[in-house]
């Protein structure tokens, strides 16, 4: 088998030496009420045919606004080039000056030369489309289809990302499918035309680590195939370690180091790319730790351990205990609507949390992790089984009594612009609980809220400040500011980091560390990134179509893993070393099973072999 980097220098050489696209000296400034923002200060680099170039750096480093540029996009944005040039190489040997082209020619050029995959799928997709009628527009368009061909086209363009079902696909709309589904579909209209040029911006952020890597292998399979250029935009340097031929380094707007991605991972020059290596959580790196471990800060010394004062004056009892939860949604069908099937979100799932600790469930979108977060807070109804929180069964409380024992369990969501009042100010956000429970007033709230944004680390001054005002990781610290409100018991963290950059990520963990340490909380952890699972966790929980599969202490499930789905997850979590690079057409990837279910199917009981001192494997059934 042939080695992607020798594959890629042939596929190159078989196009003229002349790169592909070159910028130079790009400067991106957009207008504001305070004035003048510069996006892109003085970027330069190029892509040869045949290339993948990582755009690398965090949020606010200008990566999206400089690819944003070469589509010509930014402008929709309120952003305006004022320096440098855009030159791409088309399909019929003119170097076009993308900065200068007229819109005509930007249209023709956008999908059909250049393929963009963005960020967010759910956004890039009409939600009132069909995916059919997405996928075939640009081929009407472009390629001037009929409508019959066009569609023959657009389905084998689904079964090229092998989305399982195409032609039921084709029917469906964009909320009807999975976040790795919903991608696919993106890279498929992004890949219809065939382009010379395929910009990928972040777009495995926030997906599963198994779809993740069917995602990348999927790109660099097309990229073979088809003999493109890929700029793939993203702040994971494990995926750069994994796809890249050149990395170019962004920091505040500029390139401050480029060069190829053994130059880049073994011999970096700049203390930013040493440091942005550094801040990367790594699987293996807990190995023979028995406790969490604070992650690495971005450009800052190694944290020392945290040393626990609340909690270490508790003598460890169980705060939560779950049995045999079950959790059910109905499938409604047919004109009148009624329940024709369920989905078996969460089957008979057992655990317990003790008090200062963290539990962590991981596993694949659509395994059931938040579906029993959320049961266990009564967001949702369980079917059936029981949950017992500090002594008290939270299913048989009444409306009043669950109100008041919420005080003690307390939820941080995914998205923490999507869990914020867009319409008020950040003080009376975090000051809701303690009003709702009637905890404190006047000036003494007042204080308290002050307190509160002191313990999360945010200025003051944030306090009369709205959520659009703040960066993402700020807002996930209003979150956790607003969670602790109420001094709980209980705190149930459902992808809390998963789109933050590394050094956010880094600094939130930590926070949501030192609180544990300090106040006693116990947290479950709801994650998909084993790597950081594996830092932040006492115990793991590997969920499977519902089921938890594996289930023992962080360091027994980590190191010697019983279950075969459990090393699957393992398998695909990218490593940060080009020098290990997997070929992920090895990687054997099984679509996940529909958990839809007729009506009375009742499954068998979920039976465990103990395989070491609490260590628990799923029976096979």
């Amino acid at each position: 088998m042939l080695d992607r980097k020798s594959e890629t220098l042939n596929t190159a050489s078989n196009h003229s030496a002349q790169p592909l696209v070159s910028v130079e000296n790009l400067r991106v400034e957009f207008d504001t009420d305070d004035g003048i923002v510069v996006g892109v200060e003085n970027v330069s680099f190029s892509i040869m045919p045949g290339e993948t170039v990582c755009v690398v750096g965090e949020s606010g480093s200008g990566k999206s606004v400089t690819s944003l540029s070469l589509m010509r996009l930014v402008e929709f944005g309120g952003g305006r080039i004022t320096k440098g040039s855009l030159r791409f190489n088309r399909a019929s040997g003119e170097m076009m000056d993308v900065v200068h082209a007229d819109t005509a020619l930007m249209q023709e050029i956008r999908g059909n030369e250049i393929g963009m995959i963005f960020q967010e799928p759910m956004t890039s997709l009409n939600p009132v489309f069909t995916i059919e009628r997405q996928l075939t527009d640009g081929l009407r368009i472009h390629k001037g289809l009929s409508q019959e061909a066009a569609r023959a086209m657009a389905l084998e363009l689904l079964k090229s990302v092998r989305i399982p079902e195409p032609e039921r696909r084709l029917k469906q709309y964009p909320h009807e499918l999975s976040g790795g589904m919903r991608q696919r579909v993106v890279i498929a209209m992004a890949m219809a035309c065939e382009p010379r040029l395929l910009i990928a911006d972040e777009p495995t952020t926030a997906l599963d680590v198994t779809i993740q890597a069917e995602i990348l292998a999927l790109i660099d399979r097309l990229k073979r195939e088809n003999g493109m250029a890929v700029l793939f935009i993203t702040h994971d340097m494990a995926v750069v370690a994994q796809m890249a031929d050149r990395v170019v380094v962004m920091y505040r707007g500029n390139v401050v180091e480029q060069g190829t991605v053994d130059q880049i991972f073994e011999t970096p020059r700049e203390e930013y790319t040493r440091a942005l290596l550094a801040a990367v959580p790594k699987l293996g790196e807990m190995r023979g730790k028995a406790a969490p471990e604070p992650m690495r800060i971005l450009g800052a010394e190694p944290t020392p351990p945290i040393q626990p004062s609340v909690a270490q004056d508790l003598d460890r009892e169980v705060l939560l205990n779950v049995k045999n939860l079950t959790t059910r949604f109905p499938v409604k069908g047919g004109v009148l609507r009624r329940t024709v099937a369920n989905v078996h979100a969460v089957e008979d799932v057992s655990f317990s949390l003790k008090v200062g600790e963290t539990l962590s469930l991981v596993g694949e979108t659509g395994c059931g992790k938040s579906s029993c977060g959320r049961s266990i807070l009564r967001l949702i109804e369980a079917y059936t089984g029981e949950i017992w929180l500090d002594g008290q069964d939270i299913r048989k409380l009444g409306a009043t009594e669950l109100r008041q024992a919420r005080r003690n369990m307390q939820m941080i969501f995914q998205d923490p612009f999507a869990s914020l009042n867009p319409f008020r100010r950040l003080q009376d956000q975090v000051a809701e609980p303690l009003l709702n429970f009637h905890l404190t007033s006047g000036r003494e709230l007042e204080d308290r809220v002050a307190h509160l944004f002191d313990r999360v680390e945010l200025p003051r001054s944030f306090l009369r400040r709205y959520p659009h005002e703040l960066s993402g990781g700020q807002r996930q610290r209003v979150a956790i500011a607003r969670a602790i409100a109420t001094n709980p018991k209980l705190i149930v963290a459902d992808e809390a980091v998963s789109a933050l950059d590394v050094s956010v990520q880094a600094q939130v963990l930590n926070l949501l560390m030192e609180l544990q340490a300090d106040l006693g909380l116990s947290f479950l952890f709801i994650s998909h990134d084993m790597a950081v699972v594996e830092r932040v966790s006492h115990s793991v929980g590997v969920m499977y179509l519902g089921r938890i599969v594996e289930l023992g202490p962080r360091q027994a499930v980590f190191e010697d893993p019983r279950h075969p789905y459990t090393k699957s997850l393992m398998l695909a979590v990218p490593i940060a070393d080009p020098r290990q690079r997997r070929m992920h057409e090895n990687l054997k990837f099984k679509p996940v099973p529909s958990p839809i279910f007729p009506l009375g199917h009742e499954p068998e009981r979920s039976a465990y072999d103990e395989v070491a001192p609490g260590h628990y494997v799923l029976r096979p059934s």
